[in-house]
Parts: structure tokens; sequence; C-alpha cells
């Protein structure tokens, strides 16, 4: 059997998506498992239109800071790049990142007033752990302007977002704090949160200013200081434009996905 005939024999595999190759160059990433479920996740989240939407995508993996830092959309070690810098005491695994709840918060360098849309953007937070406590797991609030641009599972026995207007108290808090939270502003009359696949709340709520703080991860930013820190293991997380039910429901369905491939979903 000659040469060409032996090589059209061989099995042969998808080719890697650029830019999920390039954020695990920058991760050094090489584990077979972890690179095919960050491929399978942006070809799916490419197909499912909703990439363009993303201005950060953290999907913690590599089980350490120095690989759960980079922002998959853009894997450069910069600022500007939105790559995560953290800070304080965290625990860091396989299954993510996990604040220790006094101080411990990362820095996205993300700022709403200089980055994002008045009347489009969301933020996403994957949890893993179970608990009912008065806590900001992403984002911040704005005194001054009374606005802000945040996700909490349970806060005074509410549940509340916040996303580029005042804050949206939800009424009773969930009963879980684990699993995929989405708070989205779709237009500039709509807030919407979803939790795993579901829309927890919907609401007209007009939206007021781009915050103009830097977001947190693990803590809310008040004016400036983190604050409200978070003891709930992230193992996703995402900042962007706003989200329709469909794309939501999507975006859930592809993070779900990619958590059971690694052996971490919630259920």
């Amino acid at each position: 059997m000659g040469y060409r005939s032996i090589i059209s024999l061989m099995p042969k595999t998808a080719p890697v998506d650029a830019d999920a190759e390039a954020f695990l160059t920058a991760a050094g990433i090489t584990d077979p498992t972890i690179s095919g479920a960050i491929n399978t996740l942006v070809v799916q989240m490419k197909a499912d239109n909703i990439w363009t939407k993303m201005k950060a995508i953290y999907p913690m993996v590599g089980g350490s800071a120095s690989t759960h830092k980079w922002n998959l959309k853009d894997p450069r070690d910069l600022d500007a790049a939105f790559r995560l810098v953290f800070s304080g005491g965290w625990t860091h695994s396989a299954n993510g990142a996990l604040p220790n709840g006094t101080n411990g918060y990362a820095d996205t360098f993300y700022n709403p007033s200089i980055n994002g849309l008045l009347n489009s953007a969301h933020l996403s937070y994957y949890s893993r752990t179970q608990i009912v406590s008065n806590q900001i797991d992403f984002g911040g609030y704005h005194s001054t302007s009374n606005c802000g641009n945040y996700l909490s599972y349970s806060y005074t026995g509410s549940f509340y977002n916040s996303i580029n207007d005042d804050n949206a108290i939800f009424g009773s808090g969930l009963a879980t704090t684990t699993g995929f939270l989405i708070g989205s502003r779709p237009n500039s009359t709509t807030s919407k949160h979803y939790h795993n696949n579901s829309i927890v709340k919907s609401q007209t709520k007009n939206s007021v200013i781009n915050p103009n703080f830097k977001l947190f991860l693990g803590c809310g930013n008040w004016v400036g200081a983190p604050l409200l820190f978070s003891t709930k293991q992230c193992a996703f997380a995402s900042i962007g434009d706003g989200l329709t039910d469909t794309e939501a429901a999507n975006f859930y369905t592809a993070v779900q996905a990619f958590q059971t491939t690694l052996n971490r979903q919630i259920v």
C-alpha cells in the first residue's frame, strides 16, 4: 500500500478553532479534555451567534490562578483585554475559583461607561456553591449615580439584579444559589434575569446610565471599594452585550455542556 493510501485511511480530527487555540496557548493548557471542551464551547457560541456579543469570557479552567485569569474572547495579558487580576484569598481548583468571602475578589478592568453599551448589556456567573447570604457575586454599584451593574443570588432575603439601572429587587431570593445566572438588558426598557434555562423575572425598567466603575468578580465594586464578598465557587463568568431569550437559552445550553464535559456541572 502506497504512502498516499495510508494517509487517506488515517482518522481525521476536526480543526481547532483559532480563538480556542489562542486561549489554550496563552493559558498553557494542553489537557485534551479541557482543550476539547473549550473548542466545542467556542464553536457552539459562534454557531448560535452569541460569540460576537461577548466582551469577556472566563471559563475557569486549568486549576490555578495563572490559568483562571484568562479571557477566552481576548487572551492577551493586558488590562485592556480584561484578563483577571486576583486579590485576597482564593482557592483555585479544577472545579473553578473560590473566593474566601472576606477579601477575595478579581478585577476585570471592564468599565461599563467606557467599554459597554447603555441599552445592551449582560453579566453571567456559574456558581457551584449553595449558600444564602448577603453577597454580591459579580459587578458593582455607584451610589452617586444610584446605578449598578451586578448579579446577586440572594441579598437581604431578596433576589437582586441591576443592569445599567437602579436596584432591581426581584422578590424572594432563589431557593438555590447554584447553577448559571444571567442578568441581561436587551434594550432600553427591559431587564431580565435567567437561572439555568428559565426566566426568573422580566420587567419593564429603563436604562439609566452606564456606571463608571470597573466590574469586580467575587464581590461588588462599591465606588472603588470591594464589598459584600462572595463565597460561591465560580466555574464560569462573562460580560457582554444584551441577550435575547433565545440567545440566553442557547448560552446556557452551551455552558452546561461545557461544564458537563469537565464533570463539574450543576444539575
